[in-house]
C-alpha cells in the first residue's frame, strides 16, 4: 500500500461515523468517575465533612471493583430496543441523570447517607455503562479501526474527566454551587442518551442471544446471596469479638478480612451453583504459570499512585489551604493533561524498551513522584510547587498507566477477551477504590507529610513482585509481538 493511500485509508477511518460514536461514548463513560469520587470528595471538604468519613466515600467506588460479577447478565439479558448493546446503554445514561439530580437534592450536612447511597448508585451505573461500551466498542470495529477507535474513545473519556473533574470544581465554586452543578452534569447524560440514540449499529444486533440464561441467573444469585451472607456473620462475629470502639487499625483489618471471605465465599458459590459466562474465564486464566501472582501485581503495580491520588483534592483543599478553582483548574485540568501526554509518551517508548523495562522504569518514577505532595505538604503554600508537583505526578502515573494497560491487554485470552478484561480491570480498581479509608485511617494518625512518604514505600511491593515475575512478564511481551506480526497474514484469509 503507498503512503498516499495509507493517508486516505486512515483519513477515512477517523473520519467515520464509528468513530464519532466512539468519541461521544467514551465521553459518556468518563463523565461519571468524578461525579462520585474526586467532584464529591471536594463538595464534602467545602461542606465540612470529617476527614474520616470522606475516606470512607471512596468505598462508593467498590462497584468499578466487583462490576465483572453483574457482566455476564449485561451480556445475556438486553432490552429489546436500539440493537445489540445500546439498549443498555440508553438506560444507563438515563439512569445516571436522575441519580445526579437526586444527589443535587442532598445535603452533605443532613444527608451523608443518602449522599453515600446515590453515589454508590452512580457508581454502579458507570461500571455496568463500562462494560456494554467496552462489548460495543469491539462488537462495532473491525480490526483496521481498532487502534483508532481505542484512541478516540479514550480522548473522549479524558475530556469527560476534564468536565466532570476540573470544569465542575470552577462552575461549583465560581458561579452555580454544588447542586446545580450535579443538576447540569445530570443534563449532559440526556445529551449522551441522544448520542446513543444516534449511534450505528453492530453487525451482532440480529443474532439470537444464548439460551443458557437461566443457569446464568442461577449462577449469579447463588454468589450474590452466599456472599451478603458471609458478610453479614463475618460482619456479625467480628462486632462481638471486638470492642464497642476498636482502633481503627484493627476495625481496617476486620473489615479487609470480611471483605476477602466474603468474595471467597460468593466465587464458590458460583462455582458450584455453575455460572459459566463467570467461571470460564477465570478457568482459563489459572492456566498460566503463577496466575495467582500475576494477579498480586495488577494488585499492587499502581498501589502507590492509588495511595497519593485517594485523597490528593481533600488534601490540596484543607491541607494546603488552595480554594476549589485553584484545585480546579491546576489538579484537575493541568494533571488530566499531564496524564495524557504521560500515556502518549508511554505507549511511544513501550515499543522502543518493551514491556517488562517500561513496567520497571515506569513504576520506579511513578513512586518517586509522589514526593511532590510532600514537598507541598511542608512548604509554604505555592501556586508553582502545586503545579510543578502535580504535572510530574500525573505525568509519572500516566507513563505507568500506558505500561499497565498493555499489560492487562497481554494477559487477556482471545477466546474471553471481553469477560477477562472485565475481570482483570476491576482487580485494578482495587487499589484505587480500597486504600481510601486507609489514607483516611493513616492521615489522621500520622499527618499528610508522612502519609505522602508512606505512599512512595506502598509502591514498592508491586516492584518488587514485578522483577521476581519478569520472565513471566517478558514472555507476555514476546507472545503479544508474535500475535501481532501473524495479524495480517490472519487478515487476508
Amino acid at each position: 500500500m503507498t503512503n498516499a493511500s495509507s493517508r486516505v485509508s486512515l483519513a477515512q477511518i477517523f473520519a467515520s461515523r464509528r468513530m464519532a460514536a466512539m468519541l461521544g461514548l467514551g465521553f459518556a463513560s468518563g463523565l461519571p468517575l468524578a461525579l462520585s469520587s474526586g467532584t464529591l470528595q471536594a463538595w464534602l471538604t467545602v461542606e465540612g465533612v470529617d476527614i474520616k468519613t470522606i475516606g470512607f466515600f471512596a468505598l462508593a467506588g467498590l462497584p468499578y471493583t466487583f462490576k465483572f460479577v453483574w457482566a455476564p447478565l449485561l451480556d445475556r439479558f438486553e432490552p429489546r430496543m436500539l440493537g445489540r448493546r445500546r439498549g443498555w446503554l440508553l438506560i444507563t445514561q438515563l439512569l445516571l441523570a436522575g441519580a445526579c439530580w437526586a444527589m443535587a437534592s442532598a445535603d452533605p450536612r443532613t444527608s451523608i447517607v443518602a449522599l453515600g447511597a446515590l453515589a454508590v448508585a452512580v457508581a454502579f451505573l458507570s461500571a455496568s455503562q463500562d462494560i456494554v461500551f467496552d462489548a460495543y466498542r469491539a462488537d462495532l470495529l473491525e480490526a483496521p479501526e481498532r487502534g483508532a477507535g481505542a484512541a478516540v474513545s479514550v480522548l473522549g473519556y479524558r475530556l469527560a474527566m476534564l468536565v466532570s473533574g476540573g470544569l465542575a470544581l470552577i462552575l461549583a465554586d465560581q458561579w452555580l454551587g454544588w447542586p446545580a452543578t450535579y443538576r447540569l452534569m445530570g443534563a449532559l447524560f440526556l445529551v449522551m442518551a441522544g448520542i446513543t440514540l444516534l449511534a450505528p449499529r453492530t453487525t451482532l444486533d440480529s443474532q439470537p442471544l444464548r439460551s443458557d440464561a437461566r443457569s446464568e441467573w442461577t449462577g449469579f444469585l447463588s454468589l450474590l446471596v452466599a456472599g451478603v451472607v458471609t458478610w453479614y456473620v463475618c460482619q456479625t462475629v467480628f462486632a462481638s469479638l471486638l470492642p464497642a470502639k476498636p482502633d481503627r487499625f484493627v476495625k481496617l483489618a476486620a473489615d479487609t478480612v470480611t471483605l476477602l471471605t466474603a468474595f471467597g465465599a460468593g466465587l464458590w458459590a458460583a462455582r458450584r451453583a455453575g455460572f459459566p459466562s463467570f467461571v470460564e474465564p477465570w478457568d482459563a486464566f489459572f492456566t498460566r504459570r503463577r496466575a495467582l501472582a500475576l494477579l498480586g501485581l495488577i494488585v499492587l503495580y499502581k498501589l502507590g499512585d492509588a495511595f497519593a491520588g485517594s485523597l490528593s483534592t481533600t488534601f490540596l483543599i484543607r491541607g494546603a489551604g488552595f480554594s476549589a478553582t485553584e484545585v480546579g483548574a491546576v489538579n484537575k485540568a493541568l494533571g488530566l493533561i499531564a496524564t495524557i501526554v504521560g500515556a502518549l509518551v508511554g505507549g511511544a517508548l513501550l515499543a522502543r524498551t518493551g514491556l517488562y523495562k517500561a513496567l520497571l522504569l515506569f513504576g520506579i518514577l511513578q513512586a518517586v513522584s509522589n514526593f511532590g505532595y510532600w514537598l507541598i505538604a511542608v512548604s509554604p503554600k505555592s501556586h508553582t510547587l502545586m503545579a510543578a508537583a502535580i504535572g510530574v505526578e500525573n505525568l509519572c502515573g500516566g507513563l505507568g498507566t500506558a505500561a499497565f494497560v498493555a499489560f492487562l491487554m497481554g494477559l487477556t485470552d482471545r477466546r474471553f477477551s471481553a469477560a477477562q478484561y472485565a475481570l482483570l480491570s476491576a482487580l485494578a480498581a482495587v487499589g484505587r477504590v480500597y486504600v481510601g479509608p486507609a489514607s483516611g485511617v493513616l492521615v489522621e494518625a500520622f499527618g499528610w507529610p508522612t502519609f505522602f512518604v508512606l505512599t512512595v514505600f506502598a509502591a514498592l511491593p508491586g516492584l518488587g513482585l514485578l522483577y521476581w515475575l519478569r520472565k513471566e512478564v517478558i514472555d507476555i511481551d514476546a507472545t503479544h509481538a508474535a500475535r501481532e506480526a501473524d495479524q495480517p497474514s490472519k487478515e487476508t484469509v
